[in-house]
């Protein structure tokens, strides 16, 4: 291997069209003494794709980078170039040479943003070649060849063979410009269809989005409508879709949400059978485990005492690491426990780092599934008691009132196993949160009292999903499911102002499309299927919230943003339930419409005492809905988007950016992200440079202390660690009256205790939140930092004082995002 062209040399302007290769050599030479002589160029040999030999020309190499440098002018293509022909050897693959040109100008993308879009430029070239490479040069070929492969479905490739003209023609590759490389490297390396034995990839972004839009489309007028949706960014169906829609096993449903298993060795065993299933198809879990006896019960039958819920929650830990999600990952699981549950405490301890591992699993997740009662009396500093669920069975099905009136009388029995002070198991909640992240607050009166699915008191929301953003009823006999996507709403932007009608149109394309999935999804168990088709509920949420913010440069928690986040759910929720009335007239309300609370005329907004705008067009709807009905119980949904929030380039669904500039750790591998609005800003104010941005990483991402930068572009530009917490959960409150399931709703904390936890969870209880997500805290430990070099006066840190740009934010559960 030949020395390698040094990134960090002075850059020249080269223009390669019509330079030969000595010339070029010379120059190269010129920069890089080891570079080999003239003479040895020209009998260096690379291997093309097609296996075949031929003599390097350096000339193609710039070329190739030249072309993707287009509109691009902070670019320099022979930072690139150079890098590449550095790494020249006799015998080197074009694969090679493609690979460290994209690898090259990812590298770069910390320092300047436009190398985010030339790495994606020629990745995207790399794809093509290899789609090409298999004689496919059109979508209905690339479906074609999936279906001789077995990749396929038979409708699938009828509908596509049917209408090949038509689709050949819709797809637009100028599209695929709008990727950003970490969003084209994900969609490359897990979404594209692979060929079963070679691996290639059988299709382009272009044609993956086509070939999820034909998946589900019953006409070709709908599938190109829907492909310009897709392609052009607006919105995207969750990952389960993005995976299997067109495919023979057209799982597309993001999560699912099974009931308590009845207190028996058959119901646990049918439980994890039906777990496993779902999970091969790529489903996120969500478990509850209230009726299980606790520890030290009688098992009459054999005279024995149980050992509780946590021998079997071990076996559950086992099995959802064995059944991958397709093998793509391990499978994700949520179990969840109400407090009154006489296990609580050694359930809580099941993700601590220290103790007995034989009573650790690591592979759950865990979230608790609190009472309003709870809540007050930990705020009161009361008494809890703890019961045996053999004990008081029917404590799991009651909420509100009659849930508080059942457990009272349970006391007043004695029928408890032991009592605690409510603040102190409240505290040992805190403290799972704080060390772990994990035992998410899940609010069971909020989620029962404004579910439009419990108009009767037979029908009950037991649990949340695994990323809490769903909350629909589930029984013995019904696996609750929930089919997600979300829109992009930075792509609904005009001339610096929101365009709602833009939205609305988005919000009537997408309900249908989510809609179809309940009909034409593979459902890997008997007691989904039922479910679904009762109830058909969906998920449409959103992601790009603070793009947003930062290109209307308004602060996160400012006034205006509050009152635009709120604005926006309401548009969403409202075309939401007027496209799904409009699907009822058509095809008929959902079969369990007269259980709902909306053939009652109650809206969500009524759930929460909130009073719209804009009454008048509320009212008109409410009496079509009574009506007509609506064709899903359920339609809005804010789930986490970490990964298709990465494809279409933007920040995650409601959430602050965690930094201007971190480096972010995927199955596709590391990059470095870095905040462009921020970077464009300070080009306009000169302050761009390399400097500044040794500055931005030693402070960990945050601008806070960097004098130069007015206090204006800091408010703008301020970390999630910088925005007070108090602000998302009023923002979630805000537009919470217009989502009839949940949002996922991340906290953060940047030095957790116990104290600062208890407020800002009681807090969130008592501005009506329904459920909560993660606790996400910083490291305690930071990585030295010895390639940045910070000058004293600039910033009070040594070189190699502990900090990292890296950000601790696992990923568990890729169905919803």
């Amino acid at each position: 291997m030949i020395a390698v062209y040094s990134s960090d040399r002075p850059s020249i302007s080269l223009g390669a069209k019509g330079r030969s290769v000595a010339t070029l050599q010379t120059t190269l030479t010129e920069l890089d003494p080891n570079f080999p002589p003239a003479e040895a160029a020209p009998q260096m040999q690379v291997r093309k794709r097609n296996g075949s030999l031929e003599p390097v020309d350096v000339n193609k190499i710039v070329r190739a980078v030249e072309r993707c440098c287009h509109g691009l002018p902070h670019v320099d293509p022979i930072r690139v170039a150079s890098k590449t022909i550095g790494g020249l050897f006799d015998g080197a693959s074009t694969r090679e040479l493609d690979s460290i040109s994209i690898q090259t100008a990812a590298a770069l993308i910390a320092e300047e943003p436009e190398y985010s879009r030339l790495a994606a430029r020629l990745l995207l070239a790399t794809i093509a070649k290899e789609v090409a490479g298999q004689n496919i040069y059109s979508f209905s070929q690339s479906i074609e060849t999936g279906h001789r492969e077995g990749v396929i479905s038979k409708d699938t490739a009828e509908f596509v063979s049917a209408n090949a003209r038509k689709l050949n023609s819709a797809i637009d590759d100028r599209l695929s410009d709008r990727f950003e490389y970490f969003g084209l490297r994900t969609v490359y390396d897990r979404y594209l269809l692979r060929h079963p034995i070679t691996r290639q990839v059988m299709e382009t972004p272009q044609y993956f989005f086509m070939r999820v839009s034909a998946g589900l489309s019953v006409r070709v007028n709908e599938a190109v409508d829907f492909y310009n949706l897709l392609a052009s960014h607006d919105y995207l169906p969750s990952s389960p879709t993005l995976f299997n829609s067109g495919t023979k096993h057209s799982q597309m449903s993001s999560c699912y949400l099974l009931d308590s298993p009845k207190d028996s060795l058959d119901s646990i065993y049918d439980a994890y059978k039906q777990i496993a299933l779902l999970s091969k198809f790529s489903g996120g879990i969500g478990l509850a485990f209230h009726r299980i006896r606790s520890e030290g019960s009688l098992i009459r039958a054999t005279n024995g005492l149980s050992n509780g819920i946590v021998p079997w929650l071990r076996t559950l830990d086992a099995s959802v690491a064995a059944v991958n999600q397709g093998g793509k990952r391990k499978g994700a699981c949520c179990v969840y426990l109400e407090p009154w549950h006489a296990d609580v405490e050694s359930f809580l301890e099941m993700r601590d780092n220290t103790g007995d591992q034989a009573r650790r699993t690591y592979n759950l997740n865990l979230a608790n599934w609190i009472p309003d009662l709870f809540m007050r009396r930990s705020d009161e500093d009361g008494t809890w008691s703890l019961f045996d669920p053999k004990d008081v069975p029917h404590l799991t099905d009651l909420y509100g009132e009659a849930f508080e009136k059942a457990y009272i009388e349970a006391e007043e029995k004695h029928l408890y196993i032991r009592q605690v002070k409510a603040r102190d198991l409240y505290a040992r909640m805190m403290r799972t949160l704080a060390e772990t992240g994990n035992g998410w607050m899940v609010f069971k009166d909020a989620c029962n009292t404004k579910c439009n699915q419990t108009g009767l008191p037979e029908n009950v929301v037991h649990l949340s999903n695994l990323c809490t953003e769903i909350t629909e009823v589930t029984s013995s006999a019904e696996t609750a499911v929930c089919n997600l996507g979300s829109i992009n709403l930075v792509r609904h932007l005009s001339d610096g102002a929101f365009d709602f009608e833009k939205l609305a149109a988005t919000v009537y394309h997408a309900i249908p499309m989510l809609d179809r999935v309940i009909d034409i999804n593979y459902y890997p168990v008997p007691q989904a299927a039922s479910s679904n088709s009762r109830w058909r509920p969906v998920g449409l949420g959103v992601m790009g919230l603070q793009d947003v913010f930062f290109q209307m440069r308004i602060a996160f928690d400012s006034p205006e943003a509050r009152a635009l986040s709120a604005k926006i759910q309401e548009e969403i929720y409202f075309h939401a339930l007027t496209a799904s009335c409009d699907l009822a007239e058509k095809h008929g309300a959902h079969a369990a419409f007269t259980e709902t609370r909306a053939a009652k005329g109650e809206f969500q907004f009524d759930l929460w005492g909130v009073t719209p705008p804009d009454t008048k067009r509320w009212d008109n709807l409410r009496e079509r809905i009574k009506t007509v009905g609506l064709r899903n119980s359920l339609m809005i949904a804010v789930a986490p988007t970490a990964t298709i929030a990465s494809i279409v380039g933007c920040y995650e669904c409601i959430e602050p950016q965690i930094s201007n500039m971190f480096k972010r750790e995927t199955l596709s591998g590391e990059f470095m992200q870095i905040n462009k609005y921020l970077v464009s800003e300070l080009k306009q104010l000169g302050l761009w440079s390399e400097e500044m941005r040794s500055r931005i990483k030693l402070a960990e991402g945050s601008i806070q202390k960097i004098n130069e930068i007015s206090d204006e572009v800091k408010l703008i530009y301020r970390t999630v660690w910088e925005v007070p917490m108090r602000s998302l959960i009023d923002m979630a409150a805000d537009r919470g009256a217009y989502i009839d399931q949940s949002q996922s709703l991340n906290l953060f904390a940047e030095s957790p205790n116990i104290g600062r936890l208890s407020s800002m969870y009681m807090y969130a209880w008592k501005r009506g939140i329904k459920t909560t997500y993660y606790l996400r805290s910083r490291p305690a430990t930071r990585i030295a930092k010895t390639t940045v070099v910070a000058s004293r006066e600039s910033i009070d840190i040594s070189a190699n004082a502990n900090v990292s740009c890296s950000l601790d934010n696992p990923e568990s559960c890729e169905a919803c995002q």
